[in-house]
């Protein structure tokens, strides 16, 4: 917990003071009154100064930040987080020449670091968050890679009249076929199973 005294003329001098110590906004610290201000005699004898205490909140997607970051280094990996603020959205970009290890298998090992970071975030925070956890833009890599694969499915489907049942796949990449192919003149998509063994299967309209 990061702490500071300050003091001023007023209280909201006080705090303003605080705040550009720290060059923060107010909704980033909590302010506790130590004292209030006083004239003292005749205006000037004895007067006093206002005096509050203010704490440093954690900032959510900083902590987050700090997160990741323990986790490489606790793993001892050359990585590198860069973060980003993208459309309203918080990407932080994970680069380095060891990201096989937190990308893991089409990408679980990512997949459960995003649903930690995102845990950790929301923690600290009064509104919900979510932040996306990228390898070398593995996630646009995955996604194109998905739709190509959705369409050649829908083709066998369309040519052999058979049903094909997809492997289990995440929610967020199920979403991504089925938001593919939902508009398809001659299939359609649904989910069977449970998780995490749901998966997509296309069939003819």
């Amino acid at each position: 917990m990061k702490t500071m005294t300050v003091s001023g003329k007023t209280i909201e001098e006080a705090i303003r003071s605080g705040l550009s110590r720290w060059n923060v906004s107010e909704d980033r610290v909590k302010v506790q009154v130590l004292e209030h201000p006083s004239k003292g005699l005749f205006g000037f004898i004895g007067s006093k100064e206002a005096k509050v205490q203010l704490e440093l909140l954690p900032d959510p997607i900083e902590e987050a930040l700090q997160f990741v970051q323990d986790i490489i280094r606790s793993i001892s990996l050359h990585v590198q987080v860069v973060r980003e603020e993208r459309g309203g959205q918080t990407v932080l970009h994970l680069t380095g020449p060891e990201l096989g290890i937190l990308i893991g298998r089409r990408g679980q090992t990512l997949d459960s670091l995003q649903y930690l970071v995102n845990i950790v975030a929301n923690r600290y925070s009064d509104k919900h968050l979510r932040i996306v956890v990228d390898a070398e833009h593995f996630r646009e890599r995955r996604t194109q890679t998905l739709i190509e694969l959705s369409q050649r499915l829908a083709d066998k489907v369309i040519r052999t009249g058979r049903d094909v049942v997809l492997e289990p796949m995440t929610p967020q990449e199920r979403r991504i076929i089925h938001t593919h192919l939902q508009n398809h003149p001659q299939v359609r998509t649904f989910s069977k199973g449970e998780e995490p063994n749901r998966r997509i299967v296309i069939t003819l309209k």
